[in-house]
């Protein structure tokens, strides 16, 4: 829920992209891929792939419960972050087809205690064009989001936070946005999230594993989710446990908790027309500034889709559709090492029959001692990058850790060379020079340690 999830884009031969349902030949090498994922603890989750508005392909990884090495399996839940957003999306479009309220009406109709209320329309924060500051960006956030808010607490907090820029000149995500959208659509539509949920999005696309999210119970078959240790512990293996933001907290901007084959339903009911008109959604997947209402732009190859990704505690998600292809991909994960974007790629290339695809290729980690570890510490800078860069060692690991923001671990593939594989971000570091080069969406930035 915390950041946008990066779009892929993936330029591949289109010569093979019929999918045999009869042979399934993409089937054999879809499990291969998820072996390698989970025999070099590379993560844990659940996958899932759609043709045609039916499953071709589904699997799980991992466990569900580290501590009670509970496995996951394919109707294991996951919080799904702000992949909420596109289910909230749609709920207030379907009121406002319903005439109970327009993408026009201004924020000061329903909340003008938040800044520039009288110039914010609701559609201006389906598009994240609102210019309210993002809440999850506050310096203490990971102080208070496992707290439980009212609504009137939380409203006290949005009204505080002011805002970035003018409404409409231009895109900037904001969480802010989405949980304002959802308290506007109980108000409008005069029923609970839950409600409105249940009769728009539930009912119709036949879905039985979606549900606002409570105390995680492993019992219940609920995922816990971790961060990822490069140095295994006795207590819990390479996987620590993450703390659970309160559903009060997020609310419709990420406070659903899903399977991927409920994902997938989702949103071939929503490209169906199960839940809006054809119309609707047609508005909801025009583009401004790489942001339609409540759905960002995704692409293989020439074909065009649409879809979301969501992050919250030590969750990850992924879903998108590719109309032109007729196939849907959904993902979730409650341990990522191996970026989700990537196994995306993977599984779409697989699927589409992609003579060219090679399997990604894990290699060994090297052990190298805290004491020369700590000869790379310190604080970095750059004259290309505004943020300034924290190197420490925590329990023999080396951390990165930017200005403001949570630290990440680093693991040593090669000599003086670092990767935060999630990420994709490289460090090759120089002690002798006392520099760093991050190298990172195939750009390189140059760092000094101060």
């Amino acid at each position: 829920m915390k950041t946008r999830t990066s779009l892929f884009i993936v330029l591949v031969s289109l010569l093979s992209i019929y999918v045999c349902s009869a042979q399934q030949p993409y089937v054999a090498k879809l499990d291969s891929l998820i072996e390698l994922i989970q025999k070099n603890d590379k993560g844990m989750g659940s996958i899932s792939v759609f043709k045609d508005g039916k499953e071709i392909y589904g699997n799980a990884y991992g466990f569900a419960n580290v501590e009670k090495l509970l496995k996951a399996n394919k109707e294991t839940r996951y919080r799904i972050g702000s992949i909420s957003k596109v289910y909230t999306a749609s709920i207030i479009m379907k009121l406002s087809e319903q005439g109970k309220l327009s993408t026009n009406d201004l924020l000061s109709r329903y909340y003008p205690q938040i800044k520039n209320a009288d110039k914010i329309t609701i559609e201006q924060l389906l598009r994240h064009r609102s210019g309210i500051f993002n809440f999850t960006n506050l310096p203490d956030y990971l102080q208070w989001n496992t707290s439980v808010f009212s609504k009137q607490k939380m409203l006290e907090k949005l009204a505080a936070l002011g805002s970035d820029f003018e409404p409409g000149s231009k895109y900037q995500y904001s969480n802010s946005n989405y949980i304002l959208l959802s308290l506007i659509a109980e108000d409008a539509g005069g029923k609970s999230y839950n409600e409105l949920l249940n009769d728009f999005i539930l009912k119709p696309c036949g879905l039985t594993h979606t549900r606002i999210f409570e105390a995680i119970d492993p019992e219940k078959n609920e995922a816990s989710s971790y961060r990822y240790l490069p140095v295994a512990t006795p207590q819990n293996s390479h996987w620590a446990l993450e703390s659970e933001t309160d559903p009060s907290v997020p609310l419709g901007a990420g406070f659903l908790s899903s399977t991927p084959s409920d994902m997938n339903r989702f949103i071939w009911g929503l490209q169906e027309g199960k839940i809006v008109k054809a119309e609707t959604l047609k508005m909801m997947t025009t583009m401004q500034d790489g942001y339609g209402l409540g759905l960002s732009p995704y692409r293989f190859g020439l074909e065009q889709g649409y879809g979301h990704g969501g992050s919250i505690d030590g969750f990850q998600s992924t879903l998108f559709i590719i109309p032109g292809l007729d196939l849907s991909v959904a993902i979730t994960s409650n341990g990522t090492v191996y970026p989700l974007n990537n196994i995306a790629i993977d599984i779409m290339r697989i699927v589409t029959g992609d003579p060219t695809y090679t399997f990604p290729a894990f290699g060994n980690l090297l052990e190298v001692s805290e004491g020369d570890l700590q000869k790379l510490s310190g604080n970095y800078s750059s004259p290309e990058l505004p943020i300034k860069l924290r190197i420490f060692v925590d329990k023999g690991v080396l951390h990165g850790q930017g200005a403001g923001q949570p630290a990440f671990p680093l693991e040593c593939f090669d000599t003086n060379k670092f990767r935060f594989e999630m990420a994709g971000i490289i460090m090759h570091f120089n002690p002798e020079s006392n520099t760093m080069i991050l190298k990172q969406g195939g750009k390189d930035f140059t760092f000094t340690k101060e």
